[in-house]
């Protein structure tokens, strides 16, 4: 899932891409309050983790604008203002959670995936199509009962089809979803992805419709 953050404190903000990345999501980082306002018009989010004392917008402002053009992204604050009246503040401004610093970044994690999975109406932290289930609290796969090993990527993917079960993706969609912005990404990246996903979950588990995208369907 991709993930947008809006932090200035360079310790923080590297700490809380490199972590969540190593977790599974895809996430980009903005350091200035008025360019991250600007990024989730630009890109498909799932989640933003958005701190308040930020320079060029802060981010109460940033979420009133936000949520005054109707944008439904939920949103994890996260700041050092963690007293009861900022919290109060924050979740009557539009805040879908408040994470007061410090912070456990598997909390971050946990919080981020429970907002996900409200956001999308599925409380239950697991998704499932046939034989094959993912937990996405844990990260992890099973198929028939048995741990299979998939890569953050793959895992990624797996989730973003099961979320959309009947529905077709294209290539473009599932690479905003996967890849942040600056990263490096070959022009096959998907379809080795795709390929690497039926060779350990099942050739049939991945219907291919030919120069439209991708589709996991309820059999």
């Amino acid at each position: 899932m991709r993930v947008l953050v809006i932090e200035d404190d360079a310790l923080i903000g590297d700490g809380l891409k490199t972590g969540l990345e190593k977790l599974g999501f895809s996430v980009d980082w903005f350091d200035d309050g008025a360019d991250g306002a600007e990024a989730l018009f630009q890109m498909p989010y799932d989640a933003v983790v958005l701190d308040l004392g930020l320079p060029g917008m802060d981010g109460m402002s940033i979420l009133k604008s936000w949520r005054d053009k109707e944008r439904t992204e939920p949103v994890l604050i996260l700041t050092a203002r963690g007293d009861v009246d900022n919290r109060i503040a924050g979740l009557n401004g539009g805040a879908d959670d408040y994470l007061a610093k410090p912070f456990s970044l598997l909390e971050v994690q946990a919080r981020l995936n429970a907002l996900i999975r409200r956001h999308n109406g599925r409380p239950n932290p697991e998704l499932k199509i046939g034989n094959i289930c993912l937990n996405t609290n844990t990260r992890s796969v099973s198929r028939n009962g048995q741990a299979v090993s998939l890569s953050p990527k793959e895992i990624t993917i797996l989730e973003l089809l099961l979320l959309n079960k009947n529905k077709v993706l294209s290539r473009e969609t599932i690479e905003d979803k996967i890849y942040a912005w600056g990263g490096d990404v070959q022009s096959n990246a998907v379809e080795v992805h795709i390929h690497h996903l039926r060779k350990k979950l099942g050739q049939d588990i991945i219907k291919t419709i030919p120069k439209i995208g991708y589709i996991l369907e309820d059999k």
